[in-house]
């Protein structure tokens, strides 16, 4: 079984999210992101260089939920395909680069945030199965013997 996989971009999104509509009424978001850049140095330190830029764009249900979700500031991961366009600009045409982005996430390495687990399609949260339940049991009794002084609580 081949595993699919698609291009991925992670970076900062640096201007506030624009919704926008297609003549065919899809909803369209733009977002101008950024990617940090650093040079390894030989002492083994990080020299911060100026931040690389492209645009990202979604579109339809996704767009809309992402406009609701993403604001500027805030650090993403996006799986999507890289596309090349042509432009006119002053009666010229131009090559850009963009984004095309079809899911994107907060980056959970630097973004803290509360997991709703409820989705549109359920009203109460489904109970969790055995094997996650076990998993979670596991790992609160490694911790408490890792540190015996912390107060990690396993209830049933």
């Amino acid at each position: 079984m081949t595993i699919r996989t698609k291009e991925s971009l992670s970076g900062f999104i640096a201007n506030d999210p624009e919704l926008t509509f297609t003549m065919n009424g899809d909803a369209r978001l733009y977002m101008r992101v950024g990617q940090p850049q650093v040079r390894f140095e030989e002492d083994g330190t990080f020299t911060d260089l100026d931040p690389t830029f492209t645009d990202l764009v979604m579109f339809r249900k996704s767009a809309e939920r992402a406009h609701e979700q993403f604001r500027k500031g805030d650090n993403f991961i996006a799986e999507g395909d890289s596309k090349t366009y042509t432009k006119t600009v002053k009666g010229q045409p131009q090559e850009g680069d963009q984004f095309v982005a079809s899911r994107i996430g907060h980056d959970n390495n630097i973004t803290r945030y509360t997991v709703d687990r409820s989705g549109p399609e359920q009203e109460t949260p489904q109970q969790e199965a055995p094997a996650r339940e076990q998993a979670r049991r596991a790992l609160a009794e490694r911790e408490a013997e890792l540190d015996p002084e912390s107060s990690v609580t396993v209830s049933d």
